[in-house]
């Protein structure tokens, strides 16, 4: 079993946990007996996320209100952390969001933004806690990528080429940490059920989405969290996802480019 067993002084941390994937997240490890460190920005569902797990599942709760796209964030973060006498065994970096549009259209400020949220923060965090869970000899990283990690898509240029950075990041540290008792584990969603298009400023193309392609956020954790337990490196939810990834990463960018921007939902 590749997670770590909970103990009193280990913790589960996980970014973006106050809504969608990360707070299904936190409820699936919660069910099987860890205690979870919540982190995101809105500190009231952090709060009401912990008083729930704490009361189904008698597990410690910890909520910690920062952005983790923030280098001072992140730093209050670690420290608190070791304040607290809590030792990250498992690191869950889910903080995310997207955008959708021609870039050229798009605020650039923001774009950016989305490049140190979506990737910076899983470097920063994933360096900040790797090497004392190698030292350890126990310890996962689940990455949330996307199924956009596999393609690049046209009007989320950003978005995907944010993921498709988590993606490989995961992959090379995967194969790194073989042997040492520590896992690392991407997770590649396609469309689910959360507030995330419409944080993304896109959410009004969800309606172009076939109802069948669409997968709930807590069928993704508890895949997400099996996947862990299993030490799998890439995690597909999905049969039809797992088809449209294979035909990402196959099928030519001259037939493929075209072809997402004729079907993508956003345009």
């Amino acid at each position: 079993m590749a997670l770590p067993p909970p103990s009193e002084h280990s913790t589960c941390l996980i970014t973006g946990a106050s809504s969608g994937i990360g707070a299904e997240i936190a409820r699936a490890l919660a069910r099987r007996g860890y205690g979870v460190t919540l982190t995101a920005r809105r500190e009231q569902r952090l709060d009401e996320l912990a008083e729930e797990l704490t009361a189904e599942h008698g597990v410690r709760a910890e909520t910690l209100a920062v952005d983790v796209s923030d280098e001072g964030g992140r730093g209050r973060l670690t420290r608190e952390l070791e304040a607290r006498d809590l030792r990250v065994d498992v690191l869950i970096n889910n903080a995310g969001y997207g955008s959708g549009g021609a870039f050229v259209e798009l605020e650039g400020g923001k774009e950016v933004a989305m490049v140190r949220t979506n990737l910076e923060a899983v470097v920063a965090l994933s360096s900040a806690y790797l090497p004392e869970m190698v030292r350890r000899g126990l310890g996962a990283i689940l990455n949330v990528a996307s199924l956009i990690a596999f393609q690049p898509v046209p009007f989320q240029a950003t978005y995907g080429a944010t993921k498709a950075a988590v993606l490989s990041f995961t992959d090379a540290l995967h194969e790194e940490l073989r042997g040492t008792g520590v896992t690392a584990t991407a997770i590649c969603p396609g469309p689910v059920r959360t507030e995330f298009g419409e944080a993304g400023g896109f959410g009004g193309a969800d309606d172009r989405i076939p109802s069948f392609l669409w997968l709930s956020a807590k069928k993704v954790a508890e895949d997400a969290v099996s996947g862990l337990e299993k030490g799998e490196r890439v995690l597909v939810p999905g049969p039809v996802n797992q088809v449209a990834a294979l035909y990402g990463q196959h099928l030519p960018r001259a037939i493929l480019l075209p072809l997402v921007r004729h079907v993508w939902p956003v345009s």
